[in-house]
Order: C-alpha cells, then sequence, then structure tokens
C-alpha cells in the first residue's frame, strides 16, 4: 500500500514510519525538515508544511492512506481534512492523543485534577479535533487512533488491547502503551479496517 505520512520525524511518525517499512508499505515520508527522516527501505523523504494546502496536496496524491502525526497546536483539522479530500485520498488516519477518553460516564482524562499542566494546551486541541473529524469528516475513511496514557520508548511486542472510547487501564490500574505498540496497532487498522468513521484506543 502506498502510505503518506505527515510528521514522519516525531516520536510517533518515527515508530509509524519503521512499522510501515517493516509490513513492505511503500511510505512517503513527510516533515518540514527531511533530512531528519530515518532512512528506511521503501520510504521516500519529502519536504512539507501542514499549512501549505497547495504543496500538501501535491504530495498526498495518488496515495492510498494518509496518517497525521502532527501535533495539534501546530495545525488545523479542518484545513487537513481538505487537503486530504482534494487530494482525492479516501483512508484517513490521525494519531490522537488520550486526553479525551473517558475515565467515568460523562468525565474525560483531561478534566482529572491530576492532569499534568504542562500538557493540558496541546490536549484540549486534541479533543476539540475530534469534534471536527465527527462532525466534518464525511467523505473520508477516518480513523482517530487514542493511545494510553502513558505512551514510552519501548519493545515492539504485538500485544496489546483495543477499545473504543474509554481508557483502558490494566489490572493494577496502569494505563500504558509503548511507541512501539501503538505503531503497530495503527498499521493492524491499516491492515484491517475494523474502526472506519470513529475513534479506537490502544494500551496494554
Amino acid at each position: 500500500m502506498k502510505v503518506a505520512l505527515i510528521g514522519a520525524s516525531g516520536n510517533g511518525g518515527s515508530r509509524l514510519q519503521a512499522e510501515l517499512s517493516r509490513r513492505g508499505h511503500q511510505v512517503t515520508a513527510i516533515a518540514r525538515n527531511p533530512d531528519t527522516i530515518a532512512k528506511l527501505p521503501g520510504v521516500e523523504a519529502k519536504k512539507g508544511d501542514v499549512f501549505d494546502k497547495p504543496g500538501l496536496v501535491q504530495l498526498l496524491k495518488g496515495h492510498d492512506a494518509v496518517i497525521s502525526a502532527v501535533h495539534f497546536t501546530a495545525s488545523d483539522p479542518k484545513l487537513l481534512i481538505e487537503t486530504v479530500k482534494a487530494a482525492g485520498v479516501k483512508r484517513y488516519f490521525v494519531v490522537g492523543g488520550a486526553g479525551s477518553l473517558e475515565v467515568l460516564p460523562g468525565r474525560q482524562l483531561l478534566d482529572s485534577p491530576d492532569f499534568p499542566s504542562g500538557y493540558r494546551a496541546e490536549a484540549v486541541a486534541q479533543r476539540d479535533a475530534l469534534e471536527v473529524y465527527r462532525s466534518e469528516g464525511s467523505g473520508l475513511d477516518w480513523t482517530y487512533i487514542s493511545p494510553a496514557s502513558e505512551v514510552e520508548p519501548g519493545k515492539r511486542t504485538g500485544r496489546f488491547r483495543t477499545g473504543g472510547n474509554q481508557l483502558l487501564v490494566d489490572e493494577r490500574g496502569h494505563s500504558r502503551i509503548s511507541y512501539e505498540d501503538y505503531a503497530a496497532a495503527l498499521v493492524d487498522e491499516l491492515d484491517t479496517p475494523t474502526h472506519i468513521g470513529r475513534r479506537m484506543t490502544v494500551a496494554y
């Protein structure tokens, strides 16, 4: 499959690039500084900007799927939706956040009193973007993928659970996932779609 990955040099993007390459997908890895993109089989690095709609449309044309792994405070979900549609790509993935996952009925993780203040602005932007996809994503086969509340570099085990809008925790009450297994879960969804037009989450 031919996949365009926007934000390929970040923590999530670099693991996604590695997972896509590992499975034999052809990847156009897009970043503002393509020199920071790892050289892997099947990966072609390209310079791109999420606010340059005409330029990004040209980069995305001809792909089977697009993955956005950019910061929400440094992008515009409406503009990205318009750009992907203009490029004629149907399948669209969003590397989302955990803040809008429910910890209790009607209560989101970012509403918890101990939610880190340094992550709040990004978490609010992630939550708002999810509502944009839900209201304006018609015409796209979109999937918004939220990780566990704790995401760290680690091993790719291929063993994890997936869910919907509720935060997943283990038997000790922890919510964790490695970047590597998050990437594996997203590419699983790319290869075998089960969450089109909705949010999914992944955790151990």
